[in-house]
């Protein structure tokens, strides 16, 4: 598997200022694929540095040449997808189908948007005497997770150059194959020296590096909570911006009247799809007690059309998790929920394959909202159902988490669906089976995180306000 024996600083690969190393594991066969630098504080110096140097050149490019490059960069990915998506099944273990559609198609459908918006933004208006103008913060660090490793790229810089940041990127340490790709993009589609720049490392070193940066002005991260509250604790002592996409556990009510059948089968899907490895999957499926055990057995049914196996293989729609730890961490929350008294229907802790960081698709009744599995992320293919009295009482369960990331209602007819929707405390939630839309607001409320991503509103991130008085 090729790999870049260094880091992208000021548009060329220079070599690591220290000699310590990454390995690079599939997590479908534990093979090592390869080993890139693990990146120091001195490398993630000299790739702030070089993105501080490009910053006054880049922020005064017109916004359409910006857009421009974005597309450039879009239109490398499009002619690389195939190349992507099979380094993304390597490095993650998604199936390769899900890795085509998703993992890269994601991206594309992203980078589009923000080439577009960049285009015809208003970055300056008047109002009264003032015209009020909206520049770029500065230098950016991206901090991203491995569960969409192309996709969190994208939605991070597509949005911060297009405001024109500049930007250091620091990717999850088990991913790090598919940013040194992207970066490849980057330097093919012609974006200028150091408007982009890659530090590969890990969290407690390169990117507690990148936070801490005194040169750098914002901090993009996605990840779990607890790294986001050190990360804004960081960012707080120095006063500057952070955008904190994290967990979720995120709730998806079935109302009555609603189509069962269909309700149940998406929010099961929506479960599986990524091995379970989503911060907004549906992992709290709510339903009325008179179609509970109905909605039980078709969950049951529906798990059962998610084969675990070589994310190559045509059929298989569910690869590994990400490492050992997660799935040594994914099996001690089935066992909890056993321990606590869920019923389990489908799947369980044991290993569906000898070799691999596999987890069987598991489904969870009888579960109450204190239980652990109700309560906490489990980030693998676990789902819990839960029974609820009525919609009062649905409405409860539903808030009653520290997070509020996702969700989804199920309603006999839309109308209904949007009144509860309303009510729920979480950044963003589906009607119906509602589509993902690459220019809606992503985000949390709660300890789900600060901030937005993708379309007008993940731009507004990027911008800071001025105005000038006439």
């Amino acid at each position: 598997m090729k790999a870049h024996d260094g880091m992208y600083i000021g548009g060329e690969w220079r070599p690591a200022a220290g000699r310590d190393r990454i390995e690079v594991v599939n997590p479908a066969d534990e093979q090592v694929l390869a080993g890139v630098p693990a990146g120091s504080a001195e490398d993630v110096d000299a790739a702030v540095r070089a993105a501080r140097e490009a910053f006054p050149g880049w922020a005064a490019t017109p916004p359409a040449e910006r857009a421009a490059r974005i597309a450039a960069v879009r239109d490398v990915l499009v002619a690389r997808k195939k190349e992507f998506a099979e380094l993304i099944t390597a490095e993650l273990g998604a199936p390769l189908g899900f890795s085509e559609m998703v993992h890269v198609g994601a991206p594309v459908a992203v980078a589009s948007s923000f080439a577009e918006i960049a285009a015809a933004h208003p970055f300056e208006e008047r109002i009264g005497n003032s015209t009020v103008l909206l520049a770029p913060v500065g230098v950016v660090g991206a901090i991203t997770p491995w569960n969409y490793p192309l996709h969190q790229i994208v939605a991070k810089v597509a949005p911060a150059l297009a405001a024109g940041c500049t930007v250091v990127l620091k990717p999850a340490e088990d991913t790090p194959l598919t940013a040194q790709l992207f970066a490849e993009a980057v330097h093919e589609a012609g974006v200028p020296a150091g408007v982009f720049n890659l530090v590969t490392g890990t969290g407690p070193v390169a990117g507690q590096a990148l936070a801490a940066h005194p040169d750098v002005d914002l901090v993009s991260f996605t990840g779990s909570t607890a790294v986001g509250r050190l990360i804004g604790a960081t960012a707080g002592a120095a006063v500057k911006r952070v955008a904190l996409e994290l967990g979720g556990k995120s709730a998806n009510v079935i109302l009555p009247g609603a189509d069962l059948a269909k309700a149940v089968a998406t929010g099961v899907g929506h479960v599986m799809n990524n091995s379970g490895q989503s911060c907004n999957a549906l992992t709290r499926m709510l339903v009325h007690r008179d179609r509970y055990e109905e909605a039980v057995a078709l969950a049951a049914e529906a798990v059962a059309g998610y084969p675990v196996g070589d994310p190559r293989e045509t059929g298989t729609r569910l690869g590994p998790v990400i490492n050992a730890k997660q799935r040594d961490r994914v099996r001690g929350y089935i066992d909890k929920g056993v321990e606590e008294g869920a019923r389990l229907v489908a799947g369980g802790p044991d290993a569906p394959h000898d070799r691999g960081y596999f987890v069987a698709p598991t489904v969870f009744a009888d579960v109450t909202p204190e239980m652990t599995i109700a309560q906490e992320e489990i980030f693998g293919p676990v789902l819990s159902i839960l029974r609820y009295e009525d919609e009062e009482d649905a409405l409860r369960i539903a808030n009653g988490t520290v997070y509020g990331l996702g969700g989804a209602v199920w309603a006999a007819d839309e109308e209904t669906a949007v009144a509860f929707a309303r009510r729920m405390d979480t950044g963003q939630v589906d009607i119906n089976g509602g589509r993902f839309n690459p220019l809606a607001p992503f985000g949390g409320f709660k300890q789900s995180g600060v901030g937005r991503e993708l379309g007008p509103h993940g731009l507004a991130e990027y911008l800071q306000t001025k105005s000038l008085q006439f």
